[in-house]
């Protein structure tokens, strides 16, 4: 082969793997949304801040918003790069994608938000400092802008434990049950978020982070923490739902 041949080659190997790179191109866990910006463009901040409670997070630090990455990462000064704690975002090129930026910029950008550090992993895989940002004054109260996220369906929940924070306690039932690979019952979930994380009852028990369920009395039951617990009112349900019997007490 001549030069000019295995340069055309080279020239179409490229060409192939950048068309190959951009038709797979990285789109996190795939949520996306179809909610329009413009239901929140002439809103002012406060009108969306009121509909929801004041938070119970405690600010162990605090900043001017200087960058928003997209609708979970953001830049405080002062502070670095910030991962919003137990949620997630559409990412670039996904539908939602701008939405969720452009009403954390709206929430945040230029302005002071504080935040709660979580104090069982500090920091995600790629350095950033995970954390709930907390929104507000004190005329308004303090917001919790990880969970208004999730209750305007603008994030997914992404629990990755350890967590101080249980996202599941923020988000409506029906963003848990789109949120779980194994979606658990829907009397389950109810149970679940109304106890907060605490104990739920039922005649079987599994984990979140789980695939086997078990007898409220084995001793694997015995372990799960209240926050990750979830019930099932019968063994078909369990099954159904990707969960597979526990070997020592078989249920």
């Amino acid at each position: 082969m001549n030069k000019k041949t295995i340069l055309n080659i080279l020239i179409i190997l490229i060409i192939g793997i950048g068309l190959i790179s951009a038709s797979s191109a990285y789109v996190g866990t795939g949520f996306e949304h179809q909610i329009p910006f413009t239901k929140y463009s002439k809103l002012k901040n406060n009108n969306i801040l009121n509909k929801y409670n004041n938070t119970t997070c405690k600010a162990e630090a605090h900043g001017i918003c200087t960058k928003v990455v997209d609708g979970d990462t953001i830049y405080v000064k002062g502070v670095g790069k910030i991962r919003f704690v137990g949620v997630n975002t559409p990412e670039r090129g996904v539908n939602g994608y701008k939405t969720s930026k452009d009403f954390v910029k709206k929430l945040c950008l230029n302005k002071k938000v504080r935040l709660d550090i979580d104090n069982k992993s500090k920091t995600d895989r790629y350095g950033r400092k995970l954390a709930v940002v907390i929104v507000g004054d004190k005329k308004i109260g303090y917001k919790n802008l990880n969970e208004i996220l999730l209750k305007e369906n603008l994030a997914e929940i992404m629990f990755i434990p350890p967590s101080e924070f249980n996202p599941y306690t923020w988000a409506p039932d029906s963003s848990i049950i789109q949120s779980l690979g194994k979606t658990a019952t829907k009397n389950a979930l109810t149970s679940y978020v109304s106890n907060n994380g605490k104990s739920v009852s039922g005649k079987f028990v599994a984990s979140l982070n789980s695939d086997k369920f078990h007898k409220p009395t084995c001793r694997w039951a015995k372990k799960i923490s209240s926050s990750n617990k979830i019930s099932f009112n019968n063994r078909n349900d369990a099954i159904k739902n990707g969960y597979q019997p526990c070997k020592v007490c078989n249920p």
